[in-house]
């Protein structure tokens, strides 16, 4: 797993990078909980998503916010943590130049900014939402929202109440042309303590149902 640094709006941000075998191969970038509540790129969740992509053939990226690890620069309060997932996507594009596709995964905070990413970026055509804080954060900017996804909450999530994720998915499957999909991990906080196994199946059936073939090449290795 390459160590990376790469340039974003405020200086270096430090991250973590897997290329895939594949020329034409989609790219994925995984985005960590809240800088000032311990969020890393090494948050085991964060860690776990980054390997169900790199198993499934994607040129895949994690990196620190500003502020966090040898990332430099401090916290923004969400928009300049927007610019340096931009600037992550701009990165791996740059190394991916023929990537057909890209996917952005984001746990709590990183889930609002992947979010924010996805209405930006066209070329985005999946992602992954886990414990998206929908009552702390306003997510009316999906309107609509561009691309089909996944939302994950654990059903004892004390920060984020399961009935304003459940709400914030409710609304956005009444658009045409999407399919948004919520799936629920039994017994699971917040922080899916002692159920990140849990966590990971959902996640990874899920991308084998969107992406043929993947599961296959998992069992070949």
């Amino acid at each position: 797993m390459p160590e990376v640094i790469f340039t974003g709006e405020k200086g270096r941000l430090e991250g973590r990078y897997q290329p895939a075998k594949t020329r034409h191969a989609p790219i994925a970038i995984i985005l960590h909980p809240h800088p000032q509540f311990g969020g890393t790129m090494n948050n085991p969740v964060v860690y776990n998503m980054y390997y169900q992509f790199v198993n499934r053939g994607f040129s895949t990226l994690r990196f620190n916010f500003r502020g966090v690890g040898r990332s430099q620069g401090s916290f923004d309060h969400g928009q300049g943590e927007l610019a340096d997932a931009a600037a992550a996507l701009d990165w791996a594009q740059s190394i991916n130049p023929d990537a057909r596709a890209c996917w952005i995964a984001g746990f709590s905070f990183g889930a609002w900014i992947g979010m924010q990413l996805l209405m930006r970026r066209p070329e985005v055509e999946g992602f992954i939402s886990i414990a998206a804080p929908a009552n702390l954060y306003d997510f009316s900017f999906l309107a609509p929202c561009p691309s089909s996804g996944l939302f994950v909450h654990g059903d004892k999530d004390a920060v984020v109440p399961f009935s304003a994720v459940t709400g914030l998915v409710e609304k956005l499957k009444t658009q045409k042309g999407i399919v948004i999909e919520q799936q629920t991990v039994p017994e699971a906080n917040h922080f899916f303590d002692g159920k990140t196994e849990d966590l990971m199946e959902v996640v990874g059936t899920y991308l084998d149902k969107r992406l043929p073939g993947t599961a296959k090449k998992i069992t070949a290795a």
